[in-house]
């Protein structure tokens, strides 16, 4: 039985272990006791909007199967009865590589604690059924841990992320005052995307700097999750929810640079950079809002490899000259390449030469072998969902970035293609000539990011650009005029007994 505690840290590559097996290979059934069953979703402590954990199917001669058996079944209830609370529990995602990603989310705290049983058959799996010790916590239960390494511990967050030390680099003190004075002339005035925050007691207060501050929406609803989950350290800063990079100074320049954070990075420029406003929307909305976030994809990566078509895929509006030249290749290459443009904006003019496609189901891009990533205004925010699926990624050499980047490399897992798109028709031959080098690059680059990419590490680093902020503040922050206090839902979703505030209540 497992409850509370740090995160269990079983390896993704676990069939790098063991041997693997393939149906071919054997007829081995799989094994309940021997399969194996970790993740976040089964520790207590370890509050998000949807909790999730991974299953392994493991024969009874202890091998890995690296294609999928008939689907495991998870019961998740209450420990007491006497506590009735909803919990949607959809169907594991098979990921169709021998493991299963479940997911669940709760709409009402426990104080007793969960009973998650895992069945294979009407077996148990692994150390089933795993008992959660109350509280267990949802959502929107304001509940902060007070010690956040005791937080960041239960979270099994990173020690270090390296894009933020090297976002830091060129900020060793932040000069609040030099700000205050500064960002609303230089920023607000030419951008019209700045939002001012403070944060003081754990409570979050912003202003709008400029009128095109519509995205804060995304901002306010990630800060006031994390501060339910943990104490932030008291921190005053500038958001730019624009989709450009904002500091362009260097740190040897006079004036230097200041420290504005963005969700969108670039070589020449010096912004602080968070997880962007799509995934961290996408992680707070699974199950719920959205049907494209970072679990979901997991299940739905098409057909398995062999099984594709052979050709590149690309769809998307026309936010990049690029992107048009990609459908003139596509019009003179249509065995390589199938690309189309699904809405004209910036280049209207083009449209009846080049011609619009319907939309098409994010899904059903992984029906193909190859996908092709473009920047659009800045970088392809596709680009983790992409990754996340069993296709392919070619590319495109890029000056933007996002805050996961720094952990990729090209032709490990992904193939690089060149800025202006000369090499892409060259990659794509490239590609399908080698069929399992290509596959195998597909296959890290998805292993690297399913790592990269879980949402309990998108809070780590929210914190850890907080926590990182707060310590190199030369002053303290305030509260500034016409700032407005960001509240906390209220409504009935938000009710809970929080054990850090007050006493629970024996059941009587």
């Amino acid at each position: 039985m497992r409850s509370r505690g740090r995160l269990p840290l079983l390896p993704l590559l676990l069939g790098a272990a063991m041997p693997l097996l393939r149906p071919a290979e054997a007829p081995d059934p799989v094994s309940a006791e021997q399969s194996l069953a970790w993740g976040p979703g089964l520790a207590a402590g370890l509050a998000l909007p949807v909790r999730y954990f991974y299953i392994q199917a493991v024969s009874a001669a202890g091998r890995n199967f690296s294609r999928s058996p008939p689907e495991f079944k998870v019961l998740i209830k209450a420990l007491s009865p006497k506590e009735v609370t909803r919990i949607y529990t959809p169907r594991p995602l098979d990921r169709n590589d021998g493991t299963f990603l479940m997911r669940y989310r709760m709409y009402g705290s426990v104080r007793k604690g969960l009973k998650i049983e895992i069945l294979y058959g009407d077996q148990h799996v692994a150390q089933s059924p795993y008992i959660l010790k109350g509280p267990v916590y949802h959502e929107y239960c304001d509940c902060p841990e007070e010690d956040p390494e005791i937080w960041q511990n239960v979270m099994s967050c990173p020690s270090q992320e390296p894009q933020i030390t090297k976002d830091f680099t060129s900020f060793p003190t932040i000069d609040l005052q030099r700000m205050l004075k500064e960002i609303p002339t230089k920023f607000s005035q030419t951008r019209g995307a700045i939002v001012h925050y403070t944060i003081l007691n754990n409570r979050i207060y912003r202003r709008s700097l400029g009128k095109y501050t519509d995205f804060k929406m995304f901002s306010d609803e990630m800060l006031l999750s994390l501060a339910r989950k943990v104490h932030l350290p008291d921190v005053e800063f500038y958001l730019n929810v624009g989709d450009w990079p904002v500091e362009y100074r260097k740190a040897n320049d006079t004036p230097g640079p200041i420290p504005v954070i963005s969700w969108c990075g670039s070589l020449d420029s010096r912004d602080i950079v968070l997880p962007t406003y799509d995934v961290t929307h996408s992680t707070l909305e699974t199950l719920r809002g959205v049907t494209n976030d970072l679990l979901s994809i997991q299940g739905n990566t098409g057909p398995s490899w062999e099984n594709k078509t052979e050709q590149a895929l690309f769809r998307g509006r026309d936010s990049r000259e690029e992107r048009l030249h990609l459908v003139k290749l596509s019009k003179e290459n249509p065995e390589l390449l199938d690309a189309g443009i699904t809405g004209y904006f910036f280049f209207r003019e083009k449209e009846k030469l080049l011609g619009k496609v319907p939309l098409m189901g994010f899904f059903d891009f992984f029906k193909y072998k190859y996908q092709v990533n473009v920047d659009g205004t800045v970088a392809a925010y596709r680009f983790p969902y992409l990754l996340l699926g069993d296709s392919l990624v070619l590319k495109q050499d890029s000056q933007y970035y996002e805050h996961f980047y720094i952990g990729l490399k090209p032709w490990e897992h992904y193939v690089p293609i060149k800025r202006n798109l000369e090499d892409l028709l060259e990659k794509i031959k490239w590609a399908k000539e080698n069929d399992e080098e290509a596959r195998g690059i597909a296959k890290e680059g998805q292993l690297m990011a399913r790592e990269l990419l879980q949402p309990h590490r998108l809070y780590c680093y929210y914190y850890k650009v907080l926590e990182k902020y707060a310590k190199r503040q030369a002053s303290k922050p305030e509260i500034r005029d016409g700032m407005e206090l960001i509240p906390q839902p209220d409504d009935r979703d938000s009710v809970c007994s929080c054990h850090r505030k007050k006493p629970l209540r024996e059941d009587l």
